[in-house]
């Protein structure tokens, strides 16, 4: 079920002419640009505008690349040797670049040294001394289980028509299941299944950007965090908040559509009431296992049920001043 996320070369055409629509945008001089102690926040890509469609993956053999918006002309570079996260990178250092766009072109500069790159209708061109240029494409990555339809037995708890499974469930124009909200019926031991769409904040940093979180019995959280391009902390998209950082940052650039698999396994009592083993839960973001069985030991931040014990819980889709949206929810009890 599980394997590589899927890439899909963007289409040559298809980019030229969003790229042609970026240099335009850009141009325009009646076009207000946003404060950086304003941050703006766009739902589709169409809103977005240019700085929007700069951003993203790239990749060419043995390399992989993050363009990361970050407001008004400016940009990160990422580099990964032997290709992307979760597919193909090596694990060595990363090389990081910051870059400012003029129109619908981005120069990069490292903080040292003397590799240069430039993106520009379409190609990203990374130059470095003594060797040839490496010329990187577009991609947008799909998880293999976006869209898995739930199995014989599961619950389904949102199919893009119906929320009366959570507690003032509220369903966008689309049919997306808004965060802020508690499933009704409560869970044990499970399978979870559930995709979730980050908006794009490209002035906004760290927890502000594009926040949310599933919460497992309503006590553990898994964060969710446009972190698209950064380290991969506890704190991030795929950590298990202050208590584990995902093997790999798998998450995709905002407005993509991800997935979390997780199995959850609820902590163990005896007939006495004393916790005997503490719950533990495996998650693949994007189909790539980031949490391996992992011991959770206490209660993260922000859990509506503060306290550990032989009661099942609900799920939280946390509400964080973010505008995240979810859909195709589904759960397999054990």
């Amino acid at each position: 079920m599980f394997g590589y996320p899927k890439v899909m070369p963007l289409n040559p055409a298809r980019l030229l002419l969003l790229t042609a629509c970026g240099a335009l945008l850009a141009a325009e001089p009646n076009t207000p640009k946003a404060k950086p102690s304003e941050p703006t926040v766009f739902l589709t890509a169409e809103a977005a505008g240019p700085a929007f469609l700069l951003q993203g993956e790239f990749t060419t053999a043995g390399h992989g690349a993050n363009i990361i918006a970050l407001g008004g002309d400016q940009y990160r570079l990422v580099l990964f040797a032997g290709g992307l996260p979760g597919d193909g990178w090596d694990r060595s250092p990363r090389v990081e670049m910051e870059g400012k766009s003029d129109g619908a072109k981005v120069s990069f500069a490292p903080k040292s040294g003397e590799a240069r790159a430039t993106l520009a209708d379409g190609t990203l061109t990374v130059t470095r001394p003594g060797a040839d240029p490496l010329a990187f494409r577009r991609v947008v990555r799909h998880s293999p289980t976006e869209g898995a339809p739930p199995p014989a037995g599961a619950k389904v708890l949102f199919d893009g028509k119906d929320a009366s499974a959570w507690k003032d469930g509220k369903i966008d124009e689309r049919g997306f299941l808004r965060c802020g909200t508690t499933s009704k019926e409560t869970f044990r031991d499970y399978t979870l299944h559930l995709e979730f769409l980050l908006p794009f904040k490209p002035y906004a940093r760290g927890q502000g950007r594009a926040n949310s979180g599933v919460y497992h019995q309503d006590r553990y959280e898994v964060q969710v965090l446009d972190s698209f391009g950064l380290k991969g902390e506890n704190n991030e998209c795929g950590g298990i908040y202050t208590i584990s950082a995902p093997k790999l940052n798998l998450c995709y650039p905002p407005l993509q559509w991800q997935t979390y698999d997780v199995e959850f396994t609820a902590a163990r009592f005896d007939a006495q009431g004393q916790r005997t083993a503490p719950a533990r839960i495996t998650v693949r973001h994007n189909g790539v296992l980031i949490q391996d069985d992992v011991a959770l030991p206490r209660t993260t931040t922000s859990s509506g049920i503060k306290t550990i014990t032989d009661t099942p819980g609900p799920f939280q889709l946390q509400e964080h001043g973010n505008p995240v949206y979810y859909r195709n929810i589904w759960v397999v009890a054990k």
